[in-house]
């Protein structure tokens, strides 16, 4: 019978389940009815492979299923056994939840990571060695660790202190080469391996950036930087390169030039090594490979608060200070009572150089900042608050792949929002979510109305998260959240905020299990009103339909004046004057310029200069408004706002603004687009760049 059942389930397996897509089979919600068709049985077939103890053939078999079947089962095992079978679920059929790595962590699991690693400006390189302390997940049966790695160079591997026989294999693009380090005899459930890997990085890293002296600031020193999500940290250190694998880390960084990473300093001087220093930090917190950071350069830093400083370039210092000082704590107060108490110790900010490619990344205890935040004006200080936000969302609570990328970034423009509405009153979150649902606009105009990458749950096999990177997850994950906030009330859900957050914490998980953990708090209050309210949800729309989604009735009181004066400007004897936007925001402004810029049809070229100039929207500081304002000079064909447009993407390598800027560029001067990119090739980041490439259309 289990020869039979072997024989016959992997083709069944790869069948839809009833109730599935058949655009994202392997990404159908659970079946409404699990006891017809082809869906009974596969599920009640593993149910019996698993009940006979077949553990080679259910391993094998669950991996080849989806998260949805492997959900589904769980549900037919007797309430009994129900967390039990999905907790062996979970293990068994690990390798297949994340499609974004080649690793075998469903057999062996990083508890521990020691990088020991000299950063070597000369050669632009980081070398050294990486120590994996590794669970085994079966008993004996795994006789090989799968990394994942992408153009490293390996030295050498030991296990358990001897040498090992190890293979990398071809690379599978866009993933990397995997690294098979062969354990003949396995390993004991339960027991720990340590694997050694001798290495260094190439010139090809994807997760590293070197600048010049030239390229900072002060022109004194050499900087260098990381940016490890979404799959790069393979291209540091071979690693089980997956958000649903979470380890505590030893950073021992050797440089001659000052050090931060993404954990806790060790108390103690650093230690001398000749002309180079050894820097100790602890991440005591379990966080996947993506939030593993490093920077080295001539960087001073300052207090911002009682547990925040920033850290920046000597000349920056002062002015970055100024920018940041008296929010952090206030942004810090706000979302502990939202939540409950930072678990982090420090929040600090690293102001980058201007060629870092996002607004900020949240590594912990150090928060990578773009420089275009420092406006002078305090006008994008909401950058921290999202980075901030992402210490709960994102860093504790964590998506266990990026299929489901909008568990951390929906939440996280969330509690973002919430944050601002504390501090600025009620109608600052809506006014900001219009801002959003513009660029949701735009980022589902970019892509297609119907395309794959404008879906909550997006099917991400084959495919590279960086080229699926838009404000998607952001702002539709936003739009969920609000919904079901709108919908239960606002008490409610905020009573709710807390459970979920402690319920994952230190753990990631998958749109399935968050839809279980609302279902489970909300039904179980008692309040028969709540319960018809959630009944209602359609919760396969909202993860599977494309293209945007409901629009909410938003509080327009902060906008309204915006869009006022932007109606005035579709009359070409307005005169404008610059009392117009004397009172407004930063954020009032960019609504006035993206409403301008939503025309049915563009300002004339003198109409688009005359903005630029009555509003001082050329010699702002602030690149937020410059980007928006090229978008419509360049709409507008003004030829001679061509040439500031192409001076602004060679100061600014945030690809919010990059990007956008390079397409309208390149639809009105495509050959001042390319000589733009070539000339500025070097000063952007690895990331940025390839992404301009295939704007450009040059890959």
């Amino acid at each position: 019978m289990w020869r039979t059942l072997w024989r016959c389930l992997p083709c069944l397996l790869q069948q839809p389940v009833a109730g599935a897509r058949n655009s994202s089979p392997n990404l159908a919600s659970p079946p409404n009815d699990i006891t017809r068709g082809v869906g009974d049985i596969k599920i009640w077939s593993l149910f019996l492979l698993r009940s006979a103890n077949s553990t080679h053939m259910w391993r094998s078999l669950v991996s080849k299923a989806s998260i949805p079947l492997r959900t589904a089962f769980t549900r037919v095992a007797n309430p009994a056994s129900r967390a039990a079978a999905f907790a062996t679920t979970a293990k068994m059929a690990a390798a297949n939840r994340d499609p974004n790595t080649l690793s075998n962590y469903g057999a062996w699991l990083t508890k521990h990571t020691t990088a020991n690693l000299t950063i070597d400006f000369k050669d632009k390189c980081l070398k050294g060695s990486v120590t994996l302390e590794l669970e085994s997940l079966t008993d004996k049966e795994s006789k090989e660790i799968v990394l994942d790695s992408s153009f490293l160079s390996i030295k050498g591997v030991k296990v358990n202190a001897t040498t090992s026989t190890y293979e990398l294999k071809d690379r599978v693009e866009p993933y990397g080469a995997p690294l098979h380090v062969f354990v003949p005899q396995g390993a004991a459930k339960g027991e720990i391996v340590k694997v050694d890997v001798d290495l260094s990085t190439t010139d090809k890293c994807t997760a590293l950036q070197w600048l010049t002296p030239a390229q900072t600031s002060n022109k004194k020193h050499p900087y260098m930087f990381s940016q490890c999500q979404a799959i790069h940290a393979r291209s540091l250190f071979p690693c089980q390169d997956t958000p649903d694998v979470k380890s505590t880390y030893t950073f021992v960084l050797t440089s001659p030039l000052p050090v931060v990473a993404s954990g806790v300093a060790v108390e103690g001087e650093p230690e001398k090594k000749g002309d180079e220093t050894v820097y100790r930090f602890e991440q005591k917190v379990p966080i996947p490979s993506y939030l593993f950071a490093l920077a080295s350069g001539d960087i001073a830093t300052a207090d911002i608060g009682p547990r925040s400083i920033v850290a920046t370039g000597p000349d920056e210092l002062k002015e970055s200070q100024w920018e940041l000082q008296g929010d952090m704590e206030k942004f810090m107060e706000v979302a502990e009572k939202l939540v409950f108490p930072y678990r982090w110790g420090q929040y600090n900010v690293l102001v980058l150089p201007p060629s870092f490619p996002y607004g900020g990344m949240e590594n912990p205890i150090y928060t990578f900042a773009t420089p275009t935040i420092i406006s002078g004006d305090k006008q994008n200080v909401d950058v921290i608050a999202h980075e901030l936000s992402h210490s709960w969302s994102g860093n504790l609570v964590t998506s266990c792949s990026w299929e489901h990328f909008w568990l951390n970034e929906g939440w996280t423009t969330y509690l973002e929002r919430r944050i601002g509405m504390a501090v600025h009153g009620d109608a600052e979150r809506d006014f900001s979510a219009i801002i959003g649902w513009k660029a949701l606009e735009d980022a589902v105009a970019l892509f297609g109305n119907d395309s794959e990458f404008t879906k909550l749950i997006i099917n991400h096999k084959g495919i590279d998260p960086d080229d699926a990177f838009s404000t998607v997850p952001y702002e539709k994950g936003f739009h969920f959240l609000y919904y079901l906030e709108r919908l239960v009330g606002r008490d409610a859900f905020d009573k709710f905020i807390p459970h979920y957050f402690t319920k994952w914490s230190r753990k990631s998980l998958d749109s399935f299990e968050f839809k279980d953990t609302f279902l489970t708090f909300f039904n179980g209050l008692g309040d028969a009103e709540i319960k018809d309210k959630v009944a209602s949800i359609d919760w396969d729309k909202w993860f599977y339909q494309p293209g945007l989604p409901p629009k909410p009735e938003f509080d327009t009181s902060l906008a309204d004046v915006c869009y006022k004066l932007a109606e005035n400007w579709k009359d070409e004897k307005f005169t404008p004057s610059a009392e117009d936007v004397a009172s407004f925001s930063g954020n009032q402004k960019l609504v006035l310029l993206e409403t301008i810029e939503k025309f049915p049809s563009p300002l004339s070229a003198e109409r688009a200069r005359l903005l630029g100039k009555t509003y001082d929207l050329v010699s702002s500081r602030n690149a937020e408004l410059k980007t928006a304002y090229y978008k419509i000079a360049l709409a507008a064909q003004d030829s001679s706002s061509y040439a500031g447009a192409a001076e602004l993407l060679g100061h600014v390598g945030r690809m919010k603004f990059v990007r956008p800027l390079f397409r309208s560029l390149n639809k009105v001067d495509r050959d001042l687009a390319l000589k733009t990119f070539e000339k500025n090739r070097d000063f952007y980041h690895p990331i940025c760049r390839g992404m301009v490439e295939k704007d450009l259309g040059l890959v």
